[in-house]
């Protein structure tokens, strides 16, 4: 019984190794995740070492989600194709008007006559349309194309302006792992004080 007995505490006793590790790392792996994450909200410090960057960054990240590519693209887009006609304060022409006025007051009729006048319309002009309609489609290509990149420069500011930079990362770690001494210690110390008997 003996030599089985060894063997388990043997086992045990690795196993508890292996899990006293794994706490340390883990303690590690808090202490600098909570050191990267002061860092990365620590703006005003890093706003004061590096006014420039964070700026640009920040300036950056605010043009991309004011949707600043957009405006861009359109004030292009009106340079070079020319403004868009303002709408009219009415949209029917006076002559447009009394000729329905001619019509009759049967809703209905003028409705489906304008309807077919309106077809035969679109079906004479549909060519004319389809060469118009290859502009809207490259402007829109063109967006469709930008638009990965847009989103990937945004993400390269956002990234930017959180990234932790060194000075306040080492001073959080240094915060960070002087909590967990200290809370690691306290807990410690609670540990090896003898146990009262209740009662």
């Amino acid at each position: 019984m003996g030599a089985s007995t060894d063997a388990a505490r043997t086992e045990v006793l690795a196993a508890r190794e292996e899990v006293v590790a794994a706490r340390r790392g883990l303690e590690d792996e808090v202490v600098r995740l909570e050191a990267s994450a002061r860092a990365a909200v620590d703006i005003p410090a890093r706003l004061r070492r590096e006014p420039l960057k964070v700026g640009g960054a920040a300036a950056g990240a605010a043009f991309l989600l004011l949707g600043g590519p957009r405006r861009a693209l359109r004030q292009v887009r009106r340079a070079i194709f020319g403004r868009d006609a303002d709408l009219p304060k009415s949209m029917l022409p006076d002559e447009v008007e009394k000729t329905l006025r001619k019509m009759g007051t049967d809703g209905d009729r003028i409705r489906g006559t304008l309807e077919r006048g309106f077809l035969k319309y679109l079906d004479a002009t549909a060519a004319d349309r389809r060469d118009r309609d290859l502009v809207g489609t490259a402007s829109g290509l063109l967006s469709n194309l930008l638009k990965p990149a847009s989103v990937r420069a945004g993400r390269v500011f956002a990234e930017r302006l959180f990234d932790p930079d060194g000075p306040s990362f080492a001073e959080g770690l240094r915060k960070a792992r002087a909590r967990m001494d200290g809370t690691v210690a306290a807990a410690e110390t609670e540990a090896q004080r003898p146990k009262r008997p209740a009662g």
